[in-house]
């Protein structure tokens, strides 16, 4: 099976379930944080949670944006998410392609 073939079949199993409340994604974010800071999360495996949910958004985006530069630029504020020291801004503000919020 393909990756993105994969990516979509998770992106269902997931809608499926039900995990797309912004809670669930909350708990992750600071899970991944706890982690790392305790030496348990190598950087390597932060990447590739950041890198599955960046695939996954893009997946699941917009189509009237290339899926490559949504995918960018998702991954760059999930970058900026994890580091939990910047502000990202409105989910809005991405599908739209503006800058994010101050």
């Amino acid at each position: 099976m393909h990756s993105i073939d994969k990516q979509k079949r998770l992106h269902f199993d997931v809608v499926n379930v039900g995990l797309r409340a912004q809670a669930t994604a909350v708990g992750l974010v600071q899970l991944c944080v706890e982690l790392r800071d305790a030496g348990v999360l190598p950087d390597a495996a932060l990447t590739r949670i950041k890198d599955a949910i960046a695939d996954e958004v893009s997946v699941a985006g917009p189509r009237r944006r290339g899926a490559q530069d949504l995918r960018r630029e998702v991954r760059d504020r999930l970058d900026q998410l994890f580091a939990g020291e910047t502000k990202v801004g409105s989910a809005e503000a991405l599908s739209f392609g503006d800058t994010p919020d101050g």
